[in-house]
């Protein structure tokens, strides 16, 4: 689906009754701010003490960039020269490294059929197996022999049951690089983040592309800076960190963005390498794409441990740590270290004080209900099971501060370790085999062994839903993982609830949901401080003269920005308006110029894809394209079939394709012959999956707002009963839940032939309206849709793109 996000242009009206040469318009409007600019760095750079920091900006880039387009510009193919990404672009991409799990047979099959034959880039691939490690059966184990020898017959990196968790391989093995790009067919590839590496999951065709080609495509998203100021207390953890995040900035703030986090140097100090790895883990369950922290002093620090651990070992296969992490390595790193340019643009800012925080606990059954320990230890809820699993907070320091808790106790109990609370169960799984060696080599895993732990292999587990010490109806559970909304764990019926490790130790000690009394609040404490903007003081934010001068220099860059922007906006304005040119974009010759229909509303927001493409369809292989059309939508609404017609542009609420990452969800919709979907905004993962199946899409929530005032005359944020999801609907192995379906009550059409038609022209980016027969005509400026994706979509998909490229690839090998 290609978001292409309305931005509608508002122009200020001219004073002068002249109009000047377009020359002089532009010097007009640029030479002051230019000269204010020259001459502040000449008269600066004649002080010694600014000319360090002034000289800087001689040699930034005209585009100052984020961190993470920085990254990303560092893995684009095809680029123009000079050209700067930035927040809106699609680009095509070739990751860094690419990660697949148990579903690593699927891709592979996908693979196959497209023509492949051979990885491209033998180096960028790595193979784990993790999500259901304890399932012994025939048909698993089957699975996993055929994944484990096509990764030994391609030559790539494998790592089998029990080695650990794929998210964790990539960090301790050094695949997930600082400054590199990374992603993986799995949600939780944000994790990569906590060490400066840019993680973010792609869907199976994706995996297969990169396989293939060692390519895919990407929009880069939104980018939220988050600042943290102050430091974390004692007793308070990354987890607390992350679950308050979730749940104090609970609407939507950073759905589908890119978060990049900052601070001063003492507050990003106070966030240790494992506490990144656990924050960025959960920008998942935050909304986020991306989760990314700096390459900085911390970072290094640990980056430099593990060099020279990996120094001490001997022999070792090419792929081993020793051979990722070296110092020679790190110099090069540190010495082309990437951070983000002054005046580099944010969608929006938002800040965390991190000495307000205490520890916090999410739940039940939702990240976006997070609540001070202190307020449930009150309630004395009781737990029937505990779990310190999972890639968030299984590490070797997690498990050494859930030890702890039993150490602390036995010294209170005879030096005996005592024993967790009749009732409960306490399950426990290192991140992975290593992590759980330097646990055993502390005594920390045996401690809690003795507490009456239940050892589990390294593996997903009870995260995911699978194997071993499930929640069971009516049971409560306290987890250190980082999902728990309804059913994740196991029933329905059951409540689940997340914390930090020691807090799940303490839970299990004490059979009730309480902490280990590792932090103290302050007296004068008044509540957590967060917002939006960065979070300085008014009265600190100019004590550092190099933060004031930086900031001049980013207003200046912004000024000349502006200024050139509303030149070149007056600009098409004056040229359109007497037919001379316009900023067009380059349409393919196999692509359409133009799409037109009338306009086929349905009326509501969160849309799932079990209400595009009923799940007991899903995996039912022999589906004709006719079956397809005539289920299309028929979850949401059973009237559909009847009411679509051929060549009809769908529109609908926001967050359309919400839910699982079907396929079919996009694939029913062609085979209904609808080739445009217009919504307010779509799942991310839907738009991924309907640009790889050819499905074109556009963002237009002024549409829907007109759509809504015409025909219902209700706000949004009404809702239904959420549609119910299939227990069998697992296309992705950690597919969330579908949000509630919101349809406003006072509507009974669900389905509404509007009798509006919608023109999308293409080269002009701009979406035209005309409501019916007598009605309104208007037009909006959209995003622009790049001859890349043009051409994924015009061969009918990411697969027939990869085939294309195989065939050609091999014509131009071939003698």
């Amino acid at each position: 689906m290609v978001r292409l996000t309305l931005r509608a242009r508002h122009c200020k009206p001219q004073a002068y009754a002249r109009p000047q040469p377009l020359s002089l318009q532009f010097r007009s409007r640029t030479s002051n701010a230019k000269q204010l600019q020259d001459d502040l760095l000449e008269a600066s750079l004649k002080d010694t003490s600014a000319a360090a920091f002034l000289s800087k900006f001689e040699k930034s880039p005209h585009v100052p960039q984020t961190l993470t387009e920085k990254i990303v510009q560092r893995h684009c193919v095809g680029l123009p020269d000079n050209k700067f990404v930035k927040s809106g672009d699609y680009v095509t991409l070739s990751p860094y490294k690419c990660m697949t799990h148990d579903n690593s047979w699927p891709v592979a099959t996908k693979f196959l059929s497209i023509g492949a034959s051979e990885i491209n880039d033998k180096t960028q691939i790595v193979m784990t197996l993790d999500h259901d490690v304890q399932n012994k059966s025939e048909t698993n184990l089957k699975k996993y022999r055929q994944i484990e020898e096509f990764a030994k017959r391609q030559g790539v990196p494998f790592y089998p049951a029990g080695r650990g968790i794929g998210h964790q391989i990539m960090v301790e093995e050094g695949y997930a690089w600082p400054g590199t790009l990374a992603v993986a067919s799995d949600s939780h590839s944000n994790m990569y983040g906590g060490v400066g590496c840019l993680g973010t999951p792609v869907v199976r065709t994706d995996a297969a592309s990169i396989w293939a080609t060692s390519k895919t495509w990407w929009q880069i998203p939104p980018i939220c800076r988050v600042t943290f100021v102050g430091t974390l207390p004692q007793g308070v953890t990354g987890k607390d960190v992350i679950i308050a995040l979730c749940g104090l900035f609970s609407n939507d703030e950073v759905l589908n963005h890119a978060i990049e986090f900052a601070g001063s140097e003492e507050s990003m100090a106070s966030l240790k390498v494992d506490d990144r790895l656990a924050i960025a883990n959960m920008t998942t369950e935050w909304g986020a794409l991306t989760g990314l922290f700096p390459i900085d002093d911390t970072l290094q620090r640990w980056l430099r441990y593990r060099a020279t651990e990996a120094a001490l070992r001997v022999g070792g296969p090419d792929d081993s740590p020793s051979s990722q992490f070296t110092h020679q390595r790190l110099d090069h790193l540190f010495t082309n270290q990437l951070s983000a340019d002054s005046g580099a643009k944010y969608s929006k800012h938002l800040y965390l004080d991190l000495s307000t925080l205490s520890p916090y606990v999410s739940g039940p059954n939702s990240v976006k209900v997070a609540t001070p320990l202190q307020t449930l230890a009150a309630q004395k809820i009781q737990i029937n099971k505990a779990y310190l699993v999972s890639c968030t907070n299984s590490r070797a320091s997690d498990l050494a501060a859930a030890a702890r808790v039993f150490k602390d106790a036995a010294q209170e109990n005879g030096s005996t370790v005592p024993k967790i609370a009749d009732g409960v169960e306490f399950y426990i799984a290192a991140a992975s085999a290593p992590e759980q060696e330097a646990a055993e080599a502390s005594g920390d895993w045996q401690a809690m062994l003795a507490a009456g732990a239940r050892p589990l292999p390294a593996g997903c587990g009870p995260c995911i839903g699978l194997g071993t010490g499930l929640l069971e109806p009516g049971e409560v559970g306290i987890s250190a993982s980082n999902r728990n909304f309804k059913g994740r764990m196991g029933s329905t019926d059951a409540k689940a609830y997340l914390a930090s490790p020691e807090v799940v130790a303490a839970s299990a000690l004490h059979g009730v949901i309480t902490g280990p009394g590792w932090y103290n609040q302050p007296k004068d404490w008044s509540g957590v401080i967060r917002g939006e903007g960065d979070g300085v003081k008014v009265e600190e934010r100019m004590v550092n003269p190099e933060q004031a001068l930086e900031k001049v220099i980013a207003q200046l860059y912004s000024i000349v920005e502006d200024g050139e922007k509303e030149l070149f906006e007056d600009v098409l304005r004056t040229d359109s308006a007497v037919g001379e040119t316009e900023q067009l974009t380059k349409v393919l010759p196999s692509f359409p110029q133009r799409v037109e229909g009338e306009i086929l509303f349905c009326d509501a927001d969160n849309i799932n894809t079990d209400a595009i493409y009923p799940g007991k369809y899903t995996y039912q292989d022999e589906v004709t394209q006719e079956k397809m059309a005539e289920v299309c939508m028929s979850n949401y609404d059973s009237e559909f079939a009847s009411i679509a017609r051929e060549g009809d542009i769908l529109v609908a609420g926001f967050n359309f394709g919400c839910g699982s990452s079907r396929e079919q969800a996009a694939t029913a919709i062609l085979a209904k012959k609808i080739p445009l979907v217009v919504a307010g905004s779509f799942g991310n993962i839907f738009s991924r999956n309907s640009i790889n199946n050819a499905l074109m899409g556009v963002e237009v929530p002024k549409l829907v707002q007109r759509l809504r005032e015409s025909f219902s005359g209700v706000q949004l944020g009404e809702s239904q009963q959420p549609i119910a999801e299939p227990s069998r609907n697992q296309e992705s192995l950690d597919s969330p839940p579908p949000a509630p379906q919101a349809v406003p009550p006072q509507e009974k059409l669900l389905t509404r032939r509007t009798g509006w038609r919608l023109v999308w022209d293409v080269r002009r980016s701009k979406v035209m309206i005309q409501e019916g027969e007598d009605g309104p005509r208007w037009s909006q400026k959209v995003g622009e849709l790049p001859p890349n994706v043009q051409e994924i979509i015009a061969r009918g998909g990411l697969e027939k793109w990869v085939k294309k490229e195989l065939e050609e690839r091999y014509e131009t090998s071939t003698p």
